[in-house]
């Protein structure tokens, strides 16, 4: 698997809205046709043309000269006490034409946060993927391809989220 911005993607093209949640774990899947939440309690399915817009709260956010300094303090104190396994939760919010639906998803940073640049570019891919300028099926090839690599370096991280972004 591979983190890229907010995306966790799937060796097996599986693509999710923050790390893909283990067991019954709270989490946000986006496929060709539907945005599917999942877990406990957030269990349903949303086709593309239910979902007018999605906004992503409460994801911790660092700089990138702060992502430096605080993944070095977090390491220390992951250390120091013991290991933290509680991944940062996020809200991913699936406005509809009737109402907004708050759904859980876990942080697939796992130390320090996102980086402002890579959360911008995942948002912004977000809207075209819901305006239907771009596709999921784009970041699911890709995992097919590449997730089995690891996570790729945050230079290639954001060039490819601006890609995607911007579709070129």
């Amino acid at each position: 698997m591979a983190m890229v911005g907010l995306f966790w993607i799937a060796e097996d093209g599986g693509v999710y809205v923050g790390a893909q949640p283990e067991g019954y774990g709270d989490g946000v899947r986006l496929t060709r046709d539907w945005v599917e939440g999942l877990g406990t309690g957030q269990s349903a399915v949303w086709g593309w043309s239910e979902i007018r817009s999605i906004a992503v709260r409460y994801v911790r956010i660092r700089s990138g000269a702060r992502l430096v300094a605080t993944t070095a303090v977090d390491l220390v104190l992951n250390a120091v006490a013991g290991g933290g396994d509680a991944a940062a939760a996020f809200e991913v919010h699936l406005e509809t034409a009737d109402r907004t639906v708050e759904l859980n998803a876990q942080s697939a940073a796992s130390l320090g946060g996102y980086v402002q640049s890579e959360y911008d570019l995942s948002i912004a891919l977000l809207e075209r993927i819901v305006a239907g300028t771009a596709d999921v099926d784009t970041l699911a090839c890709w995992g097919r391809a590449h997730a089995a690599e690891g996570t790729p370096r945050r230079e290639q991280r954001e060039a490819l989220l601006r890609t995607w972004a911007v579709g070129g």
